[in-house]
């Protein structure tokens, strides 16, 4: 199915929200979007910084197609305003791997056309209004969403921008013991939340442990000088594979000069590093229930969130009585044990995205993510 042709499902109704909030979010948003790549010259913005990430001029303009496509078209009923880029920024037309080759709106250009398209957004919603809100809240996220993936971008191609403020934890070490019994997971009706946090259901989860806070990049360098990198017994046969062939010493970013701050959360690491980490730790990765229950626990919650994206063990698979909406591609086609789920936010993730149920997902050697490492521990 084409991600622009919408499903027949809906989801639980939002609130009413007001015509005037949500235009003062999207000129909130767009500010934001425009100063991150506000420093850049105009051969940064169209050159493809690492083979992983898209150039940021075709952001932009994925950032504007998608606008025009969801609040204009679909909302507003009326054609596309460039018709003619909609594969060019269909993200499933488009891999990344292909985007520095096709010919995407350019500086000033793209800027016109992100600029246009809002024109046409907010004249949209002065005509029709915001209807229950949900597609503007959907549009106002995913740009939020494409913030952070700009970062990365940055951060790979060795941009200002992407690299963390410093941010020293104040939990100290340790573990909270959470009771084993059943909690509700999941996204209730009500509010948004993207397809793959629904329904709302209960998860019967054993009695565990979970570190008070993640894994620091001075408890990261012990491992790296206690061999962590070369003893084979503490990788699974994939993740050795991929580090034997990638030459993988180190978290993705650390220089030679071990220029990181040891109380800051490790980043730029892959599930399989992640992995491996626990193992020699005698630990485990949580799952995403086990890590959803230590959060909303209100006995002892879940500490020191929001640095950096946490791996899980879990993999990506939709909620019992999923149903995709508004497209399929969304959430659905990346179902399945290829990708493992993140939780959390890392500091680049704007505030309207970060939420207790909000699952981020990705491949398992995949470091350009800021994503770190919260251990867990079976109780016995």
């Amino acid at each position: 199915m084409n991600p622009r042709q919408a499903t027949g499902y809906a989801p639980p109704r939002m609130a009413t929200v007001a015509a005037t909030a949500l235009e003062e979010a999207l000129h909130e948003v767009r500010e934001r979007t425009l100063a991150l790549v506000a420093p850049f010259s105009a051969a940064e913005m169209e050159r493809v910084q690492h083979p992983l990430m898209s150039p940021l001029d075709w952001d932009l303009g994925h950032i504007a197609a998608y606008e025009d496509l969801w609040i204009v078209h679909r909302h507003g009923g009326e054609p596309l305003l460039r018709g003619d880029l909609a594969d060019l920024y269909d993200a499933f037309e488009t891999p990344r791997a292909v985007r520095g080759e096709i010919p995407f709106l350019r500086g000033r250009d793209v800027l016109d056309y992100v600029a246009a398209v809002r024109r046409r957004a907010l004249a949209v919603l002065e005509r029709v209004g915001p209807g229950d809100g949900t597609l503007f809240e959907m549009v106002l996220r995913h740009e939020a969403q494409h913030n952070e993936t700009m970062r990365q971008t940055m951060f790979l191609g060795g941009l200002a921008g992407g690299r963390p403020p410093r941010a020293t934890m104040a939990a100290a070490d340790g573990w909270i013991d959470v009771p084993g019994g059943p909690f509700e997971m999941g996204a209730a009706d009500g509010g948004f939340a993207f397809d793959n946090e629904r329904p709302r259901h209960a998860v019967d989860v054993s009695a565990y442990r979970i570190a008070r806070r993640p894994v620091t990049n001075a408890t990261w360098l012990r491992f790296v000088e206690g061999g962590g990198y070369e003893r084979r017994e503490w990788w699974s046969a994939e993740g050795w594979s991929w580090k034997e062939e990638y030459d993988i010493t180190h978290p993705e970013g650390w220089t030679a000069d071990g220029s990181h701050d040891d109380d800051e959360p490790v980043l730029h690491v892959s599930w399989f590093e992640a992995d491996a980490f626990a193992r020699a730790h005698e630990a485990r990765l949580p799952t995403e229930a086990e890590w959803e229950k230590a959060l909303t626990w209100d006995q002892d919650p879940l500490q020191e969130t929001g640095h950096v994206w946490e791996w899980t063990s879990s993999h990506f698979r939709g909620y019992p009585g999923f149903a995709p909406y508004p497209y399929r591609e969304y959430s659905e086609v990346f179902f399945g044990d290829r990708w493992h789920v993140l939780r959390g936010a890392s500091w680049a993730t704007p505030e309207r995205v970060r939420s207790p149920t909000f699952r981020n997902w990705d491949l398992p050697l995949r470091r350009q993510i800021f994503a770190g490492v919260r251990l867990a521990k079976d109780v016995t």
